[in-house]
């Protein structure tokens, strides 16, 4: 899991940000916007994602940010028997399929520019609404394999694509 800030050029003032969480054995992918990154926002977004995903949520991995390292947090996925565990500081290879999907869903789909009215933020979730559908049934999703050096040029063998359905099984 990780935030995406929509601030634009500056981080001052209240801005929108958006929950994306990517599922590492299947690649499911849900975003939603949530309109501050406080601990109560997080973890209301969290309980919509549950709702959201067609398997149960068994744990969450995060960076080390105050809105998701809290005793909210903490509690509910300790009441909901979610395994909670965070990346290592200053390790970003450590969230490496949620940054991926940053660039290849949010950013590509939602941008660079700032949003921060009630309206952006109902916006944004009506297109994540749609996006949902799009990236999960009809997206192949590529899992490598393997990569290798040959002759000076990076080789990646790649599993054969597939598109996950609602049932879990693949195509």
């Amino acid at each position: 899991m990780d935030l995406v800030a929509h601030c634009g050029d500056t981080a001052m003032g209240p801005f929108i940000y958006t929950l994306a969480a990517v599922d590492v054995s299947t690649g499911w992918t849900e975003c939603l916007a949530v309109p501050n990154k406080t601990q109560i926002a997080v973890s209301n977004a969290i309980k919509a994602l549950r709702l959201r995903l067609p398997f149960p949520l068994l744990g969450i991995n995060c960076d080390n940010g105050s809105e998701f390292i809290n005793d909210l947090l903490y509690r509910y996925c300790l009441e909901e028997k979610i395994t909670f565990t965070r990346s290592r500081p200053y390790k970003k290879n450590d969230q490496a399929y949620v940054e991926q999907k940053n660039w290849s869903v949010v950013r590509n789909i939602v941008g660079y520019d700032r949003f921060e009215t009630e309206e952006d933020l109902r916006l944004i979730q009506l297109v994540y609404d749609y996006l949902h559908v799009y990236v999960n049934f009809f997206q192949p999703v590529m899992k490598l394999i393997k990569k290798e050096r040959i002759d000076g040029k990076t080789v990646k063998v790649y599993y054969v694509a597939h598109v996950t359905l609602s049932s879990g099984s693949c195509i």
